[in-house]
């Protein structure tokens, strides 16, 4: 942050300084006052001696205000940099707390990822393995399946080929004891020789096809001993009905064995496929979880490492804000305490020259001595010298005009120094002294105007560049509010804003929803009311058909009796009747076919009405299809609208909230910037009302200066004062003087006063 300008002056300021500072001060607060202590011979009330008192004891006032101004100003820097400090302490602390805590959570995610990158890659696996089993166990299943089928069959087949070649033994009496027996020969006498024969052929056929069905299922031995016997032709005995009955019997065993563990196998088979679906689907549950885990996880981490860069970015310039800070403090504090240092011993010398000239002895003194107590005060400050006796007669004519000179530029520039080498001139103080204090307070005069021109310059560089930031922070808010009211506007506006355009969405959609439903409830209502009406229909057609069917049945019937029984009427004479009705019965006939036509009129109608029906029905069917297609259109494209705008929006309100925070900030620094501002403008403001004028003075004053020293230069008291030295460092002082003029031994010697003494004055000298 920049110096405060008044701390930028305080900071250049030299012990020298501040006294003329507070002389200058002083001489500006009361110039009148000033000028009638400065002026010699004034007439006053006041002793000349209290006139001094009370001038130190107004400079004594001035350092204590002035080191009053300067701890409230300190402390409200060490405020700030206290402050300053603290927050930024605080933000580096909880910044790299926060950064730690990033750091594991990262960490953490990526140490979770890739374990559940290891868990779903061998999740992965199992599903493929899982998968393969149950492929494999399927076609292995088939396999079996298959194979049973096929064993099935030939078992059926080996069993029925078996019951057919024991019914063909039995039909040629092969089960019978073979003994030639009476009954045997009796028995096989009804076979002829060629029956025999073919039974036997038929036999051996069976038997065959029942070996070859049944091939895995038989003995070796078995298997021999029917192929001999089926190579014979010679009786056979009953064992090998016996044989043949065995086999059946093995080979139905076996079906049912077969039948039994085919029901197991397919059992079982069903049993692992369950529990392998179960393993997958529940693998597959879980795989699906890892990877959503994984997916939120994914973006957790690119949350997390946002957010670590930023944190490690305002460390950084937190870090370097506080160094910049802590020195910046630092040195401000040791120039605080070098300047207490300095103007409490200032004060301290002051306190003590006031106590010093105000005690009862001086006062006593000073009343008894006519300089002390009438005589004028000469100059801002009187100095004693030690030297007068040594000056010789100095040109009253040219002294007098250079005190004159003096006093008069010290009046203008309202400058006690000048006054000062007024007053050393009228105490006839040694020429070295007066040319050196005149060289002095140039020097001190170069080092005021460098300041004023620094401080000048830093004044019209601050103004211009923070008026330059304060125009952009203007022209900053001024955009951003626009941009703001833009926002505002494409988010709010009662007939074009988003949220309109969202809500008439919303609307849109409940309308076409309800539009839909109404629509579906109207049709399904139609539809209802169409096949009530098409089988009101239907049965009206029926029933009137059954009445045509009746009606017309029954005046035909009618019509045929009446027409039979008027052919075989006899003509006789008969009674005249009474008077009745006239002509044949007809019934209702005339009118019934009336009926009849009207009915199938009606009916004609109601098939009409029913093919109408359908008609509509099938129109009103095309026509929802078409007003339920449209309004799918329509709400899959407002639903679109209404995505599109929600994400406009979302995307307007956080570009609306960045502008807002922005605007904030810029106001904040544009505050910031007119506080700053108001701050520097009255040390800025007296510089710029001031310059001119302390520049004027200042050449007034070396212009006085340097006549003053070339009058002094030009007297014969100089000369000789020069002569008088010169002959002092190669007579009595030579010694001391030898080698090295500037030690504080040659100069005490040359100004005849101790050692002591001479540094006192001149405590910079070589050697004090």
């Amino acid at each position: 942050p920049p110096s405060p300008p008044t701390l930028k002056i305080m900071r250049a300021a030299t012990p020298v300084a501040m006294r003329l500072l507070f002389a200058s001060v002083l001489a500006s607060a009361s110039a009148g006052a000033t000028a009638a202590v400065v002026a010699a011979g004034d007439a006053s009330k006041d002793r000349t001696i209290t006139e001094v008192v009370k001038l130190l004891q107004g400079l004594l006032d001035q350092a204590k205000a002035d080191g009053e101004r300067d701890r409230e100003l300190y402390a409200k820097y060490k405020c700030y940099c206290d402050k300053n400090g603290k927050e930024k302490k605080k933000s580096v602390e909880e910044l790299t707390k926060q950064i730690g805590l990033l750091e594991n959570d990262i960490s953490g995610l990526q140490a979770a990822n890739g374990g559940l990158s290891l868990e779903a890659a061998k999740l992965k696996r199992d599903l493929d393995l899982n998968k393969q089993a149950s492929e494999e166990a399927a076609a292995m299943r088939k396999e079996e399946a298959d194979a049973f089928v096929k064993t099935e069959e030939d078992l059926q087949s080996a069993i029925d080929q078996m019951g057919q070649a024991v019914d063909v033994l039995s039909a040629i009496g092969a089960d019978q004891s073979l003994a030639a027996t009476s009954q045997h020969v009796q028995f096989m006498a009804g076979y002829s020789k060629e029956a025999r024969a073919a039974s036997l052929v038929k036999l051996q056929q069976s038997v065959k096809q029942a070996l070859l069905a049944a091939d895995s299922f038989i003995a070796p031995a078995q298997r021999s001993t029917l192929e001999a016997l089926l190579q014979t032709d010679k009786p056979v005995s009953s064992g090998i009905v016996g044989i043949l009955k065995g086999m059946k019997e093995t080979f139905e065993s076996n079906l049912e064995s077969a039948k039994e563990e085919e029901a197991k196998a397919k059992a079982a088979h069903e049993k692992f496929m369950e529990t392998k679906k179960e393993e997958f689907d529940m693998m597959d549950a879980t795989y699906q979880e890892k990877q959503d885990t994984l997916g939120t996880n994914d973006g957790d981490l690119a949350t997390k490492k946002s957010s670590i860069e930023n944190a490690k970015t305002q460390l950084e310039a937190d870090q370097e804000f506080l160094a910049e800070l802590e020195e910046m403090c630092g040195e401000k504090a040791k120039d605080y305490d070098k300047r207490v240092e300095l103007r409490v011993n200032e004060e301290a010398a002051i306190s003590e020259a006031i106590a010093v000239l105000n005690s009862d002895k001086a006062f006593g003194t000073f009343g008894k001595v006519a300089a002390t107590s009438t005589g004028g005060t000469g100059a801002f400050v009187q100095l004693r010298s030690t030297r007068r006796r040594v000056l010789g007669a100095v040109s009253l004519n040219q002294r007098g005009e250079a005190r004159r000179i003096l006093h008069e530029a010290a009046q203008t520039a309202k400058d006690a120094r000048l006054s000062k080498i007024a007053g050393l001139l009228a105490l006839g103080n040694p020429f070295n002294i007066v040319i050196a204090e005149i060289t002095k307070i140039r020097d001190i005069l170069d080092e005021e105007a460098a300041q004023d021109l620094e401080q000048k310059t830093w004044c019209e560089d601050e103004n211009k560049e923070s008026n330059s930031n304060l125009d952009s922070k203007k022209e900053q808010i001024k955009t951003l509010d626009g941009d703001i009211s833009t926002l505002e506007e494409a988010i709010e506006h009662p007939e074009m804003g988003l949220i309109k355009m969202i809500a008439e969405n919303e609307e849109s959609l409940e309308e076409n929803a309800k539009a839909q439903a109404d629509q579906t409830e109207n049709r399904a209502e139609e539809n209802k009311l169409y096949k009530e009406n098409v089988a009101n229909c239907n049965s009206a057609s029926a029933i009137l058909k059954r009445a045509i069917s009746v009606l017309d049945k029954y005046y035909k019937k009618m019509e045929k009796k009446l027409a039979e029984e008027d052919g075989a009427l006899i003509q006789k004479e008969e009674p005249a009747p009474p008077a009745t009705w006239e002509g044949d019965f007809s019934g209702q006939s005339g009118s019934g076919n009336k009926v009849i036509g009207m009915l199938e009129y009606i009916l004609s109608e109601t098939e009409k009405e029913a093919e109408a029906a359908h008609e509509a029905e099938k129109t009103a069917e095309t026509e929802y299809e078409e007003s339920m297609t449209s309004l799918k259109d329509e709400e899959k494209q407002t639903m679109e609208d209404l995505a599109k705008n929600k994400e406009e929006l979302a995307k307007k309100k956080e570009e609306l909230e960045g502008k807002r925070v922005d605007l904030a900030k810029t106001e904040d620094e544009k505050a910031a910037i007119e506080k700053y501002l108001e701050g520097i403008k009255p040390g800025c403001e007296w510089i710029a009302e001031n310059y001119g004028t302390r520049e004027s003075n200042r050449a007034t004053e070396k212009a006085a200066l340097d006549k003053a020293e070339t009058l002094i230069k030009g007297t014969a008291a100089y000369a000789r004062a020069q002569a008088k030295e010169k002959a002092l460092k190669s007579g009595y002082c030579e010694a001391k003087c030898n080698g090295d003029e500037e030690h504080v031994d040659c100069k005490a010697c040359v100004a005849e006063v101790s050692v002591d003494d001479y540094c006192k004055r001149h405590p910079k000298t070589a050697g004090c």
